[in-house]
């Protein structure tokens, strides 16, 4: 559980569609269209969860070769973020773009869709969660877990930083340099775990 909470963490915190959404929401109309906005978001990250666990689930029990490949895709996929985050020239998530005041539905319903639209969540799920769950156990009921933590860790911070979008701009604006300490932190942290998941040996044992 603390693998995947780490994993989730650093890629909560690297700006992507859904953070770049709920803080031009937050900072445009305020804490409470950030908030409706995440509800939406939430259910995203439920129906993909959801979609997933199924069909990883299937892949194991019909093609246990599959884990090697997941596996190398996860490790792929956390070294590409590793490199979005060091790469020169990012740009700030706390630079908001200008949204039109919207209804709490339109703010639910954008906010599920920016989810849906967001390829990151299912690359998260379909290439990481394999990479910490026991094949030989229950791997349905593994990979909603670890699900449910990553969902946990997202919502959370997406809702801290709902509530703090307006403070977080002015701090930041007025500190690049702490922008490039989070940006390099979050960047080696990734790039350090997608080292250990490409240098695993493993493999995936079914019962």
């Amino acid at each position: 559980m603390a693998g995947i909470a780490l994993v989730s963490l650093g890629m909560v915190l690297t700006p992507g569609p859904n953070m770049i959404y709920l803080i031009s929401r937050s900072i445009t109309q305020g804490r409470r269209a950030g908030l409706i906005s995440l509800t939406g978001v939430v259910l995203g990250f439920t129906l993909y969860l959801a979609a997933t666990c199924l069909g990883i689930t299937a892949i194991f029990a019909l093609v246990p070769a599959a884990y090697t490949a997941l596996k190398i895709a996860g490790a792929c996929y956390l070294g590409w973020m590793a490199w979005q985050a060091l790469k020169p020239g990012g740009g700030s998530v706390f630079q908001p773009r200008d949204l039109e005041p919207a209804s709490n539905t339109r703010l639910f319903s954008m906010g599920l869709v920016t989810c849906l639209l967001n390829p990151k969540i299912a690359i998260l799920y379909l290439s990481l969660l394999p990479q910490f769950i026991d094949p030989a156990g229950n791997v349905l009921g593994q990979s909603l877990a670890l699900g449910s933590v990553q969902i946990v860790v997202a919502t959370t911070v997406n809702g801290l930083i709902a509530l703090s979008a307006s403070t977080l701009a002015a701090f930041f604006a007025a500190r690049p340099a702490w922008l490039r300490i989070q940006r390099y932190a979050m960047g080696t942290i990734l790039g350090m775990m997608a080292i250990r998941m490409a240098t695993d040996r493993s493999k995936a044992v079914m019962a």
